[in-house]
């Protein structure tokens, strides 16, 4: 092969090269109003940018640039027709073709530094060099599975083609179809979808993508078939399907702005077509109008779209936030140009705090989870709930060296309230009355952080400087953690992480040496930095994910560094002037900071 490779190099003739590549569009942002998702980046908005050609440009990087977008830049059935529009004769048995449309994946890498090009030499022939990290493998469902490839660099050998010496052409190539995160920002649209958790009382969200070149009219058939598959495996412990054998006969339909969908469903009764129709009505944002449910051809159940997403919210909103942040051992208030209220702890157990979560749950009653320190410096738990303020908390029973900020679970019975908390490296499980019991996990090293989705059923977790995601499995009164999921980041060393919004995380590690913040999609894919010039490690973070309009800035959070506590929108530290109730400091001594920010929502 690689003879008959060199042959067709020696073959070309040699003319000037030509014009630079094309350039990808940045992520869009859209704000979803009401009681469902909140605003999300690079939401699907149809469109899409032209796929490149073999012509666009003949330089060697660009030109390698231009292949990692070709697979991505339409619908999946041509990915490999686009990709090997980029490859001389010779090669193209070296990207072997998976022999069904439906099998087609793309390993989805991003690139870590700029691209490696060596001059070419007489005949212009020239390697290009990528490093790269392993983000996935995306999945015909739309879906991001996780790597195969532990590949961290791969090489690409171009000469010019041999029937239009002006354009290049890839000789040698790695035997696997690729393409980048940046290529999928620019070809492909997420798509949000929506499962039953298994006590069927509110919906778990799942992020998919789906190529810019589908057709409108095919969306409605598309997300009819990732329903009746199911969900991922990482996120299956946490939410129910659709009864087994349940599939889309033929596509949907469209009429004058009412749809229709037929269905095989074994067993279908008016409870599971009335669950059905709300999944639709929320995995499908973008459509109002009617849509009629049928099975086998007779017509169960019309739906009014819009209606639906108004009577039937996704999950509970979460309610107005307010802001806390921890001075002087105590919780109080912050003022930041937003209403707050009092603390809803009682003073007497409002002493020698270091961190907490409070969280509004059924009427009128708060959960409320300390971390305090006791006189020999060891740290407990200490959990309460009930009315405004709560006055009755149990301590845990065991002490640690250290515990980080806990995180309670927002989808189980109010009567039974949980959460999650680290602790010495290693993650528990908590219940109303501080009970402490460690939680097994599937991913062996030190756990550091963990965070609680606003819909109660995923959880995100910080696991040897790495950032997981994982279900929660709600089983009547109690719960379980599924297998953690890995996400692939630019940052390193992670060591904070919460929910930003419904599929985004926030998280802080290290860039390098340097400290920063990003944002992430709940697959890590998309990634955007948030602040890069922090100077210290973030120790502690906290984000509001909630969809309560007109209240805060999309996207805000807080965090804590040098032991002194940060806002952002815009970024500056949180004064002594901005915490309530607090006693005027004593002349000559200085005031302290603020410390371990959060939100109470």
């Amino acid at each position: 092969m690689r003879r008959r490779v060199l042959a067709a190099l020696l073959a070309g003739a040699l003319l000037p090269t030509g014009l630079a590549g094309c350039g990808i569009p940045d992520q869009t942002e859209v704000q979803v109003d009401g009681s469902g998702p909140a605003a999300e980046p690079g939401s699907y908005n149809g469109g899409g940018a032209r796929p490149p050609t073999p012509a666009d440009t003949s330089e060697p990087g660009p030109f390698i640039e231009n292949y990692l977008k070709a697979a991505a830049a339409g619908e999946r059935e041509q990915a490999y027709a686009r990709a090997k529009d980029f490859l001389a004769d010779a090669a193209k048995d070296d990207l072997r073709e998976r022999k069904q449309s439906s099998e087609i994946e793309l390993t989805v890498v991003r690139l870590r530094e700029n691209l490696e090009v060596t001059p070419p030499n007489n005949d212009r022939t020239s390697t290009v060099t990528i490093k790269v990290q392993q983000i996935g493998v995306l999945q015909s469902d739309g879906t991001l599975a996780p790597p195969v490839a532990s590949d961290t660099e791969y090489v690409f050998k171009l000469g010019p083609d041999p029937r239009n010496s002006s354009e290049l052409r890839i000789y040698d190539l790695p035997n696997v179809l690729l393409t980048s995160d940046t290529a999928l920002r620019g070809y492909y649209g997420l798509h949000t979808i929506y499962f039953w958790n298994a006590e069927q009382n509110r919906l778990v969200p799942d992020r998919r993508w789906l190529p810019l070149a589908v057709p409108g009219e095919r969306r409605v058939t598309e997300v009819v078939r990732w329903l009746t598959k199911g969900p991922p495996d990482w996120l299956s412990p946490g939410v129910s399907k659709l009864p087994d054998g349940t599939q889309l006969i033929n596509n949907a339909t469209s009429s004058n702005g009412r749809w229709e969908v037929n269905l095989t469903m074994p067993g279908a009764n008016d409870s599971w077509l009335a669950k059905l129709a709300t999944q639709l009505a929320w995995s499908l944002p973008e459509l109002t109008g009617q849509l009629d449910l049928k099975v086998r051809d007779q017509k169960r159940r019309t739906v009014d779209l819009k209606q639906e997403r108004a009577e039937q919210p996704a999950f509970p909103a979460g309610g107005r936030p307010e802001r806390f942040a921890v001075y002087e051992g105590a919780i109080h208030p912050l003022t930041l140009g937003e209403a707050s209220g009092s603390v809803p702890v009682a003073a007497a157990k409002n002493r020698n705090v270091i961190s907490a979560a409070l969280s509004r749950s059924a009427g009128d009653q708060v959960l409320a989870a300390l971390v305090v320190s006791r006189p020999d410096g060891r740290q407990v738990l200490r959990v309460g709930s009930g009315p405004d303020p709560v006055t009755v908390f149990n301590d845990s029973r065991d002490s640690y060296t250290a515990i980080g900020r806990p995180t309670w679970i927002r989808s189980l019975d109010p009567n039974h309230p949980g959460g999650l908390v680290v602790a010495d490296g290693r993650l528990y499980r908590f219940d109303g009355a501080a009970g402490m019991v460690p939680v097994p996990l599937t991913v062996t090293g030190k756990v550091t952080a963990v965070a609680g989705s606003i819909e109660g059923h995923r959880v995100a977790l910080v696991i040897n400087g790495a950032l997981h995601v994982a279900a929660v499995n709600v089983d009547g009164t109690t719960f379980s953690v599924g297998q953690p999921r890995r996400l692939f980041t630019r940052l390193s060393r992670l060591t904070a992480v919460d929910w930003i919004a419904e599929n985004d995380l926030v998280c802080a590690g290290y860039e390098g040496n340097r400290p920063a913040i990003y944002q992430t999609t709940v697959d890590g894919i998309l990634e955007t930095p948030l602040e890069r010039d922090i100077g210290a490690e973030v120790t502690q973070l906290a984000a509001y994910p909630g969809s309560v309009v007109g209240v805060l800035p999309s996207f805000t959070y807080m965090y804590e560094a040098n032991k002194a506590a940060y806002k952002n929108n815009p970024v500056d530290i949180i004064k002594r002037e901005q915490v309530k109730d607090v006693a005027t400091p004593t002349a000559g001594k200085p005031a302290a900071n603020p410390t371990a920010p959060f939100f109470y929502y």
